[in-house]
């Protein structure tokens, strides 16, 4: 995903999910009271801070709930790992390329798989934690990426006949220094490991997780690499109707299985407060009060204070196949951001919500839990990662999976 998405507000007190009532005039009484209807293990919230590790954070922490649920054991895996070997893997791709495709910081939620089965992986306590070698507490990609980006260009861009091979070594360096250097070995709870035997000791058959995004310009029940450019190992993914698309996630949820989403946050309807509505912005205009009734014109923090405000009795689009594809062909539905799918609730009014896990530390009013309605994940989902065995069947046989 490729916006940097950093945490700029203060954590807000915690609301629990199931937290009572405030008194009678304490509180806004469209704030939504969740009931959870199916919860699943995960592990910490983690900060990716100002990174663009999402892809990153995401993806592990899909992996972490994998291994809760397959084994029962909580682990702790490395995304500095992880980025550095696929900064490394990205920069040869660009070198190749000649330039004629995108560096950047963002990724998809192959790359940590594709680390996983081609590397291997290390638990977080076997690299420096994010940040500590450049004095920071947590990941800051300003300093770093406005040496590598340059670096990358530069051999890319190269009037040279020929390359030489040093550059892999120099851009290697860069890496080592700001995210730490991959261990060969190391030691795990009293026992030896490679990235490779750690990974392989972990319980988890990588060949299970496939991709899944729901768009018409491709056939329905056919693959292919979704078109945005921080998908550049161009994974296929498995293209459905839409109602198959959420039917999925629905069906992974109720069956104990999480779901690694890549999709849109930039929409109004996705607050900073842990809430996320697909706005309808005819309905929200023609509501009385002249705030209201001028939404289109007004500022993106008035809006959210208009959202919080009517919070449950948001107007909220019903999501269509045509609506998506629109959106996406126009650039409207973006690849901003990645999060982990856990769990359902409903509100005081019935409806239903996903829970969803962040990395953007434990902030605003559910410490880094967001409750995304079924209507915003299926209106701005750009693709998700899942375990083809939480799957229906019936779906299944219509992909020959």
């Amino acid at each position: 995903m490729k916006k940097i998405l950093t945490l700029a507000l203060l954590a807000l007190v915690a609301i629990g999910a199931n937290a009572a009532p405030k008194k009678k005039g304490n509180a806004n009484s469209n704030k939504p009271v969740f009931t959870v209807v199916k919860q699943n293990p995960i592990t910490s919230i983690k900060n990716q801070n100002r990174s663009g590790t999402c892809w990153d954070y995401a993806t592990l922490s899909y992996f972490e709930s994998e291994i809760l649920r397959a084994t029962g054991k909580t682990y702790d895996l490395c995304e500095s790992f992880v980025a550095n070997k696929t900064y490394m893997d990205r920069a040869i791709q660009v070198v190749r390329f000649h330039g004629d495709c995108q560096f950047a910081q963002g990724g998809s939620a192959y790359d940590p798989l594709y680390c996983l089965e081609n590397y291997g992986i290390c638990p977080q306590e076997a690299m420096p934690f994010p940040g500590s070698l450049t004095g920071d507490s947590l990941f800051n990609f300003n300093e770093f990426f406005s040496v590598l980006s340059p670096y990358v260009e530069a051999v890319a861009k190269s009037k040279s006949d020929k390359l030489s091979k040093q550059w892999k070594p120099g851009l290697q360096a860069i890496l080592d220094a700001y995210l730490g250097k991959c261990p060969e070995n190391f030691t795990y709870e009293g026992k030896n490991y490679t990235p490779k035997s750690f990974a392989a000791s972990l319980g988890l058959n990588w060949s299970d997780y496939v991709t899944v995004t729901s768009y018409t310009h491709h056939p329905f029940y056919t693959q292919f690499a979704v078109e945005v450019q921080d998908n550049w190992r161009f994974p296929q993914s498995y293209n459905l109707p839409m109602d198959e698309m959420m039917q999925i996630i629905d069906n992974a949820i109720m069956n104990g299985y999480t779901v690694a989403w890549g999709g849109d946050v930039s929409e109004p309807g996705f607050t900073r407060d842990g809430l996320a509505y697909m706005i309808d912005s005819k309905k929200m205009q023609s509501l009385k009060g002249s705030d209201m009734a001028r939404w289109l014109g007004l500022s993106a923090s008035k809006k959210r204070s208009i959202i919080d405000s009517l919070g449950v009795n948001v107007p909220e689009i019903t999501p269509t196949q045509a609506q998506r594809q629109e959106r996406f062909d126009n650039w409207e539905l973006t690849d901003d951001h990645g999060m982990l799918i856990f769990g359902i609730a409903k509100d005081q009014n019935g409806k239903e919500y996903y829970m969803v896990k962040n990395s953007w530390g434990e902030t605003g009013a559910y410490k880094g839990i967001w409750y995304m309605t079924k209507n915003f994940i299926a209106a701005n989902t750009m693709d998700y990662m899942v375990n083809k065995n939480a799957i229906p069947q019936n779906i299944r046989k219509k992909i020959g999976l």
